[in-house]
C-alpha cells in the first residue's frame, strides 16, 4: 500500500494506493495525526481493496471527526470498494463524494 498525504487548511488528504486490510491498515493508522484536522478526505480512487480492518479504520476516523464537530468524506471509490460500503451499510454513514 502506499499513502499520499496532504494538509492544507485544516483539511487531511490521504491518497490511498493498492489494499487496506489488517496487514497494511496500521500503517494508515499511523498516518491519521488528525490534531488540528476539521476535515479528513480519504481519496480511494487507487484503492483496489477494502476489508474489514480497513472499514473499522474509517470508523474510527468518522467518530473521530464527529466528537470535534468536523467532517471526513470518502472521494473516488471504485466499484468493488463501494459495493463493499453498499453491503456492509457504511454507505449510508460515510460521506462518498
Amino acid at each position: 500500500m502506499e499513502i499520499g498525504k496532504e494538509l492544507n487548511n485544516g483539511c487531511l488528504t490521504l491518497k490511498v494506493e493498492g489494499r487496506l486490510d489488517t496487514n497494511t491498515s496500521p500503517e494508515l493508522e499511523a498516518e491519521m495525526k488528525l490534531d488540528g484536522v476539521t476535515e479528513v478526505v480519504f481519496d480511494f480512487s487507487n484503492l483496489e481493496y477494502i476489508s474489514s480492518a480497513g472499514l473499522r479504520l474509517l470508523m474510527t476516523a468518522q467518530k473521530a471527526m464527529m466528537a470535534c464537530g468536523g467532517q471526513m468524506k470518502v472521494a473516488h471509490p471504485n466499484a468493488m470498494v463501494r459495493g463493499v460500503f453498499d453491503m456492509t451499510g457504511m454507505s449510508s454513514i460515510f460521506t462518498i463524494v
